[in-house]
Formats: C-alpha cells, sequence, structure tokens
C-alpha cells in the first residue's frame, strides 16, 4: 500500500469514525468537547506560522514572495478563525465560539483553561499531550510546505466531511446546543465550499520537487494518525460514562 492510498483510506476512516455515534446524549458532547477544544485552539498555531511565512507582519513591510491569491487565502481564513461572527452577529474568534458552546452545554473549561494559563503540557492526557506537541513543533520548525500540509490534510480538507457526520448524530439526538450546532455549520460552509478548495490549490503551489511532494505526505499521514488517535481517545472518555 503506497503513502497516497493510506493517507486516503485514514481520510475516509475519519469522516466515519466510530466515535460519532457515541455523541447521542449531552454527557457524551461535554466529553467531547472537553479534550476536542484543544484541536480548536492548536489548529491556530498551524495558521499563524503560515501567516507568519505567507503574507508579511513584520515592519518595514515588504510584498510578499507568494502569489496574491495565496497571500490573501491565509489573511481570508485568519479574519474568519480570529472575528468572525456568532449567531447574534457580533465578532468572534471560533475559539471563543467553542468556549461559548461548551459552557452552553455545561462542558468542563478547566483543563483547556489552566492549560493556557502557564502551557504546560505535563499535566495533559497523553493522546492531547502529543497532538499539542505535534503541531507546536511543526509550526514553529517545520517547512512551509510540511505546515501547510498538515493544515490541508489534517484540518481543512478534513473537516466539513467529519463535522457533518457529528452534526448529523447531534441533529437527530436532538440535543439544544444551538452554539455547537452554529459553529460546525460555519466550519462546513467555510472549509467546503471556500478555504478547502483553496487550500488544496495552495499546497499544490508549494509543491517544487518529488522530495517536497514525499515530506507533504508524510506530514499528511502523521496528522491523520494524530487526529485518529484523538477520536480514539475521546471515544474511550465518553464509554467510560457508561
Amino acid at each position: 500500500m503506497n503513502i497516497e492510498t493510506e493517507i486516503f483510506q485514514k481520510h475516509k476512516g475519519l469522516a466515519h469514525h466510530p466515535m460519532y455515534q457515541s455523541l447521542t446524549s449531552l454527557d457524551a458532547i461535554r466529553v467531547f468537547m472537553k479534550f476536542h477544544v484543544f484541536a480548536v485552539w492548536d489548529f491556530m498555531s498551524l495558521l499563524k506560522a503560515l501567516q507568519w511565512e505567507i503574507t508579511c507582519v513584520s515592519i518595514p513591510w515588504i510584498e510578499s514572495k507568494y502569489e496574491p491569491e495565496a497571500v490573501r487565502l491565509i489573511n481570508e481564513i485568519v479574519i474568519g478563525e480570529e472575528s468572525d461572527i456568532d449567531r447574534e452577529g457580533n465578532a468572534i474568534s471560533h475559539f471563543s465560539l467553542y468556549l461559548k458552546a461548551m459552557e452552553e452545554v455545561g462542558a468542563d473549561t478547566s483543563l483547556i483553561k489552566n492549560f493556557l494559563s502557564s502551557f504546560e503540557l505535563e499535566f495533559l492526557p497523553v493522546k492531547i499531550k502529543e497532538m499539542l506537541a505535534f503541531h507546536l513543533n511543526l509550526a514553529k520548525n517545520g517547512k512551509t510546505h510540511e505546515i501547510a500540509s498538515s493544515f490541508f490534510y489534517g484540518r481543512e480538507k478534513l473537516i466539513p466531511e467529519m463535522f457533518e457526520s457529528i452534526l448529523d448524530i447531534v441533529k437527530k439526538s436532538e440535543l439544544s446546543c444551538p452554539n455547537l450546532n452554529y459553529y460546525l455549520e460555519r466550519h462546513i460552509e467555510l472549509d467546503g465550499e471556500e478555504h478547502g478548495p483553496k487550500a488544496s490549490k495552495f499546497l499544490r503551489s508549494l509543491t517544487k520537487s518529488d522530495n517536497q511532494r514525499d515530506e507533504i505526505l508524510i506530514v499528511a499521514k502523521k496528522s491523520l494518525s494524530i487526529r485518529w488517535a484523538l477520536w480514539d481517545f475521546i471515544q474511550k472518555e465518553i464509554n467510560l460514562l457508561s
């Protein structure tokens, strides 16, 4: 089996991971959100690394060496992630919107808030720690095409189908969590219709050699494996409720 086939299979598997079928009660949703919020947060480090590289955030300003379309894409995603609108039309980051959804259903926010007060990984569950360590190291030390690979394969390409599966279960279970529904629907809309296709084109533009292509696929495989491990961990935590 070649690595491209592995990536395809991991992607399809994640879109239908059995963990989704466990999200049929508010208690299960609370457990899911308690840990998934870390994936919401660490996405921003990948995005900020790309913003740093693709756009100009230094003084004095200089023109980016990348195509204007790539610069526009990254700036659009930053605007959406850091200052989208909530259900009432107020500006809000997607991370804060997720915390708002957590508070709405009574999910435990202490773990993420304690982490953000110190950024210490030591006291986090192993699978959360591994995910954060990988993405933070990649954001700090990875090559641009490697960061873009994790950003696209592990997030932009994956999220629409993955979140559609979660949203479908939540709605069928008739759970009252409008802010979570809005968060999921917003990402399905943005990533599926706009950012995902553009990010795919952007990643292809970064692939200049066979070596870069191989590095892109290796990071993609690792990113998907980490998400799979996170979903397995969350499913086990939900199973402890019964």
